[in-house]
């Protein structure tokens, strides 16, 4: 088969500016083979090299003397004492999953347990964020079944817990639903394993499942814009099978006992090209492969399709030379293919052959380290406009309107299809805040959970980026448990237009910010891009995940209300309903700005509830919906209602950060007034759970008919 000639045409379509194209001739000094612009097309677009945020990246805080292993890796790993680390990461599969929403869910689910695996880590816990459009919109209720079902499809084949996640709606994703896979495993913290290849002459094996032409192109089409040839785009979707990504994992672990492993990664985006790159830039070698033996399953595939193919549940490895029988024979007994392709080489050449013709010969540290790199104008958002007034409402009526809408309801209807308590370590499941795991055969439990308001976000991109990071920081401390680390997931639209790059900066600049002052740096994460379709930007959607620990069980905050307990109140309120919840499900708009976040505050109010757990039942914290959705919440997890003693619409709907709803026993409730005098910790008592009715001042619902509309919403509109 003859290659295509190089035409503008052909450029373009592999996502090349000209100027860029241009570099590519400055650097190798002709034109390139068909195959070699593949290649830099895969390692230059957005999704690979970063070349619009590397920037802003940088500025992230990253270090911290818990941090083992910071981003740049498949995972970032984080000591939890004992020897043992947890590795975890997050990364979007936003648009193979608009395109194709089962397959496109389901292969983001394995590709970022083979992020913590490949690391030597064994996944114990997955979390997912998911954005779609109006649930009124013709296409949001076949995005949101196909998705749910490939998430729980893959994740529950392969036998990893999904212990949490967050689901929303609004129209801004109608062309582009986001979803952002989360997976976390353990490992010991002196068998981590990095991808920097090591040694001339070493072994570059292929492991795992044959390839095929799926996902061809599929990084490329992450970095672009949809508009109406989305049909078109569906052949760049991975199809996975996590029976054989199951195998894979035991493989790989077991291979690894072996000590025949000098570096590993997972063939993610842009498949064998990304990941042989990555092992030999990270170790000062070049590499060469030989495509006549890579295992493929279907005839005549050509060398751009298999340096472009995402087909799944595959890695790359150097070898040990003088443990390549041991290693063949772990793979043969899972029945999983093992090939070596190539080797390391010392020339800084990135060498493909096939049949003996050289279908590209690129230097390969100029395929990382001269991609383009941008600083993009950006501009700065301008100040929202304030709020105008808001009228009180009734509070019962305001508590249902939320309870209808699918972004407030419960979700069980999702987490039902997810399986949550495979390897019998799940303490707490979905839709209570912060999922947590035991440590096996320990005392140590760990706790996750997934947090943005995108509406804040785009209001205010630096407090919205704070918030997503504070309300992350909440969940955690409300379970008991010291918050260690983060990863994000940056979701925006077309970076190519500054005020979609503002927005991206400030939040960053907000991130930055809250990550430091609370101690959780970012170890590892995901830029998604070009979240577009014809034009319309999704909400800017910087989702960030955090991880905690739990040292022992007695530290641990897992309890419901009881009857007579009393409903303390920490932090101080403002009544802040500017683009709150309440604003945008009961009067449909979205005004005003988004709520100060005050880092000091979080970290005093959270260090404060942490130092009296033993005096806490149960405890919440209070970000959409406010006081009055918290108090629901707690009060419908116990079967006890709630009686407080304000009917104020600011003050039970207001979003004021930095708050959490306590329950405790009477003479508990006057102890921690005091110590939260001698903190200058602000603390009141707003009410009490009793009875079987929520009661806000003298406005009134039985618990058992505002339940039936918390459980029933969701699925009467999705099921």
């Amino acid at each position: 088969m003859t290659d295509p000639a190089i035409t503008p045409e052909l450029i373009e379509a592999h996502g090349l500016k000209p100027d860029e194209y241009q570099r590519i001739l400055d650097i190798i000094g002709r034109e390139p083979t068909f195959t070699e612009l593949g290649i830099f097309s895969a390692m230059w677009n957005e999704h690979c090299s970063y070349k619009s945020s590397k920037k802003w990246l940088r500025t992230l805080p990253t270090e911290g003397p818990q941090v083992i292993c910071g981003p740049g890796e498949n995972a970032g790993v984080v000591d939890i004492g004992d020897g043992q680390a947890v590795v975890f990461k997050m990364e979007s599969h936003n648009h193979p999953s608009y395109i194709e929403p089962y397959q496109g869910a389901a292969t983001g689910v394995g590709g970022i347990l083979r992020d913590v695996f490949t690391m030597g880590a064994r996944p114990i816990a997955a979390m997912n964020a998911l954005s779609f459009g109006d649930p009124a919109h013709p296409k949001t209720r076949q995005l949101v079944n196909g998705v749910v079902e490939g998430i729980g499809g893959y994740g529950n084949c392969f036998g990893v817990p999904t212990v949490g996640g967050e689901v929303r709606f609004h129209p801004a994703y109608n062309g582009n639903c986001l979803v952002n896979a989360f997976a976390a495993g353990l490992a010991d913290a002196d068998k981590i394993f990095y991808s920097a290849a090591s040694g001339v002459g070493m072994p570059v094996v292929y492991l795992g499942a044959k390839t095929g032409r799926d996902g061809v192109g599929g990084a490329t089409m992450a970095s672009a814009e949809f508009d109406e040839s989305i049909e078109e785009k569906r052949p760049t979707v991975q199809v996975g099978d996590p029976f054989t990504e199951k195998r894979l994992m035991e493989a790989t672990l077991e291979l690894m006992a072996t000590g025949a492993v000098i570096s590993i990664q997972d063939m993610g985006a842009a498949g064998l090209t990304c990941s042989a790159v990555e092992m030999g830039d990270k170790g000062g070698l070049g590499v060469r492969l030989d495509l006549e033996k890579v295992p493929v399953r279907e005839e005549n595939m050509t060398a751009y399709e298999m340096m472009l193919s995402e087909s799944q549940e595959r890695m790359l490895m150097v070898l040990k030379p003088e443990l390549e029988a041991e290693a063949k024979a772990v793979f043969d007994k899972w029945d999983l293919d093992f090939a070596i392709v190539g080797e390391t080489i010392a020339e800084d050449r990135f060498v493909i052959m096939l049949d003996g013709a050289v279908k590209a010969d690129l230097p390969l540290s100029k395929l990382s380290s001269e991609a383009p790199e941008y600083d993009r104008p950006w501009d700065p958002l301008p100040a929202p406009d304030p709020l105008a007034d808001v009228p009180q409402i009734d509070p019962i009526d305001g508590l249902k309107a939320l309870l209808a809408s699918p972004n407030y309801a419960a979700k069980q209807w999702v987490y039902e299809q997810y399986d949550t308590m495979v390897m019998a370590d799940t303490v707490r499941t979905p839709g209570l805040g912060a999922g947590i795991i035991r440590v096996h055969g320990t005392d140590k439990s760990l706790a996750f959970s997934s947090d943005v308001t995108p509406r804040y976000v785009k209001a205010n991109p630096v407090e919205g980026g704070k918030q997503a990071v504070a309300e992350a920081y909440r969940n955690l401390i409300a379970v008991g448990a010291r918050p260690l680390a983060t990863t994000d997931n940056l979701n925006f639209g077309n970076p190519e237009k500054p005020a979609i790059m503002g927005q991206f900066v400030q939040a960053i600049q907000g991130i930055g910010q809250a990550v430091a002052a609370l101690d959780m740096p970012i170890v590892s994460g995901n830029v998604s891009l070009y979240n577009e379709t014809d034009g319309q930007a999704i909400l800017p959607t910087p989702t960030i995940c955090a991880v905690g620990l739990i040292d022992t069980p007695d530290q641990m905050i897992n309890d419901a209300p009881r009857d007579r307990h009393v409903a303390l109140l920490v932090g101080e309120t403002q009544g802040h309903l500017g683009q709150s919840a309440l604003l945008a499900e009961v009067f449909n708009r979205e005004e005003g700005d988004a709520p100060p976040v005050d880092l000091a505050a979080e970290k005093r109010n959270g260090d404060f509830i942490r130092a009296n757990v033993e005096m806490i039942k149960a405890c919440t914290d209070l970000s959409d919906g406010g006081l009055a959705l918290a108090a629901f919440e707690m009060a419908e997890a116990g079967g006890v209602g709630v009686h407080l003693t304000t009917d104020d619409t600011a003050t039970l709907f207001g979003e004021d950060q930095a708050r959490y709803l306590i329950a405790c026993n009477f003479d508990q409730a006057e102890a921690l007034m005091i110590a939260a005098s001698q903190a200058g910790v602000p603390i009141e008592t707003v009410g009490r759970f009793t009875g079987d009715s929520v009661r806000f001042g003298t406005a009134e619902a039985p618990l058992d008919e505002l339940s039936t509309l918390y459980h029933a919403t969701f699925r009467d509109i999705f099921a």
